[in-house]
C-alpha cells in the first residue's frame, strides 16, 4: 500500500513509542492525529514537525478509557482530513506489584486503560477506516508481557495477553476490507513508561500495592533508558504494518524464551492419540482461519 498521505491517528503520540510511530509515519509522507495528555509533551513534539518542515498533526486532548471523548475524536479527526486509514493503539501505562495484593482499583486502572483503550480504539475507528474504502490498518502496541508473564506484572500481563487474543481475531474480520491488522510486541525502550504509578487517577487511588516510593520508582525507571531508541522502534513498527505483518517484534532478545514456551506447550499436550471427530473439529477450525486470512468471512457455521 502507497502510505503517503494517508490518515494516522495514534494514541499516546506524544511521547515514547507513540511519539517514535509518529515520527516514523511522518517520515514516510503519512498525515497524523495525535492523542496526548500533557501539555509539555504537545509542544516538544510539535518544535520537532516544526524543524523537520513537516504537516502539524491534529493534536486530540484524550483519556482512552472515555468513550465519548473517543468517539468525538474519531469524528474530529475525519472532519479534519476527509477520512482515516490507521488506527495505532498505543496508549498504556506500566504499573506493577504483586498479583495477590492487587485491588479492584489496580484491575480497573491498568485494564481499563491497557485493554480498554484499545477497545475503544477499534470500536470508535475501525468503521470509519471501513467508510474510506481504501483500506488501512490497526496496530495495537502490546508488549513481550503479552507472552512472558513474570512475578510483578500480573495485571499488565493480562491486559497484554487480552490485547494479543484481541488482535489476533480481529485480523481475521478485517480481511475482506483491505485492512492489516497487526500486533506490536516491543521490549524496553528508552522512554518514561515505568513512572506511570506516579500518574494515577484519584478515582482509582485505591490500590491494594505498596505506597509508591517516588525515589525507588525513579531508580528502577532509570533501567528503561538504556532501552531502543522509540525511533527506531518506530520505524520496525512502520515497516510490519507497511509488509502487513500480523505480529511485529521490535527486540530481538526472546529467542530463548520462546523456545521455552514451545518445548513446554508441546510437553504438556497428553501423548495420546485424539477421537477423529475431534481431530475434524479441529481441521475444520484450521480450514476456517485459513480461509479467513485470503478474505473470506467466516461465520459460526463455518467452524
Amino acid at each position: 500500500m502507497d502510505w503517503n498521505d494517508k490518515v494516522a491517528f495514534i494514541t499516546g503520540g506524544g511521547t515514547g513509542i507513540g511519539f517514535g510511530i509518529a515520527r516514523a509515519f511522518s517520515n514516510h509522507g503519512m498525515r497524523l492525529a495525535l492523542s496526548y495528555r500533557n501539555e509539555e509533551q504537545r509542544a516538544r513534539c510539535t518544535q520537532w514537525f516544526t524543524e523537520h518542515g513537516r504537516e502539524q498533526p491534529l493534536w486530540i486532548k484524550l483519556d482512552v478509557t472515555d468513550r465519548d471523548a473517543f468517539a468525538k475524536a474519531a469524528d474530529e479527526v475525519v472532519a479534519h482530513f476527509g477520512k482515516v486509514h490507521v488506527l495505532v493503539n498505543n496508549a498504556g501505562v506500566s504499573v506493577f506489584g504483586p498479583t495477590d495484593e492487587a485491588s479492584y482499583a489496580d484491575y480497573d486502572w491498568i485494564m481499563g486503560v491497557n485493554f480498554g483503550g484499545v477497545v475503544n480504539g477499534i470500536v470508535s475507528f475501525v468503521p470509519k477506516i471501513k467508510e474510506s474504502g481504501e483500506g488501512g490498518a490497526v496496530v495495537n502496541v502490546a508488549s513481550m508481557a503479552a507472552y512472558l508473564s513474570g512475578p510483578q506484572a500480573g495485571i499488565y500481563t493480562a491486559s497484554k495477553f487480552a490485547v494479543r487474543g484481541l488482535t489476533e481475531s480481529l485480523r481475521y474480520n478485517l480481511v475482506p476490507y483491505g485492512i492489516g491488522v497487526s500486533l506490536v510486541c516491543p521490549a524496553l525502550v528508552a522512554t518514561d513508561a515505568g513512572l506511570s504509578a506516579l500518574k494515577r487517577p484519584s478515582a482509582f487511588e485505591g490500590s491494594g500495592f505498596a505506597p509508591v516510593n517516588e525515589e525507588e520508582l525513579r531508580r528502577f525507571a532509570g533501567i528503561f533508558q538504556g532501552g531502543m531508541d522509540p525511533l527506531e522502534a518506530g520505524e520496525k513498527i512502520f515497516r510490519g504494518m507497511d509488509r502487513n505483518d500480523g505480529l511485529i517484534f521490535t527486540h530481538p532478545e526472546f529467542a530463548d524464551d520462546f523456545k521455552d514456551i514451545y518445548e513446554t506447550s508441546l510437553a504438556a499436550l497428553p501423548d495420546e492419540v485424539a477421537p477423529p471427530e475431534r481431530l475434524e473439529v479441529e481441521r475444520m477450525r484450521r480450514a476456517a482461519n485459513k480461509a479467513a486470512l485470503e478474505g473470506a468471512k467466516i461465520s459460526i457455521n463455518d467452524l
